[in-house]
């Protein structure tokens, strides 16, 4: 399965800020830092705090901050908000209207992949795939 660069960033800002907590950090700053638009990575935040994810103050000394310690925030839950769901295939989801769908046998094969995907990613916190904080930190030094 591949994620797409919206869920890609979304998981590279929260990892961020899991390094920075609980500094609050300016969007202009991991915009500069992952090479972004800050617009592009505005549309990325909203979503992320409207999914509770993060926090978002604006005005000069704005930026976005985690809305929950870094262990309660789940690698899977992150990924499923960001994608809204949306299913390895047509099929999965609401689409229904596959030709060979009610001979299909893939579909099956599919669904198991997309629940054990979902059931690694379940078990690591934003805390567990920031462990190397340091290491982490020196890189993100903008």
């Amino acid at each position: 399965m591949q994620l797409d660069k919206f869920t890609d960033y979304a998981l590279r800002i929260l990892m961020m800020l899991a390094v920075q907590a609980p500094a609050r950090v300016p969007t202009s700053k991991i915009a500069d830092i992952y090479g972004l638009s800050e617009n592009h990575l505005s549309k990325i935040a909203t979503r992320l705090a409207y999914e509770g994810f993060v926090t978002s103050e604006r005005g000069r000394k704005g930026g976005l901050t985690l809305a929950r310690p870094a262990d309660q925030v789940f690698i899977g839950d992150v990924v499923r908000a960001m994608r809204r769901n949306e299913s390895v295939v047509e099929c999965l989801g609401a689409d229904k209207s596959c030709l060979i769908l009610p001979a299909c046998g893939l579909r099956a094969v599919l669904t198991e992949a997309q629940d054990a995907f979902f059931a690694t990613l379940d078990r690591f916190s934003l805390a567990d795939v920031t462990k190397s904080r340091h290491a982490l930190a020196v890189l993100l030094e903008g």
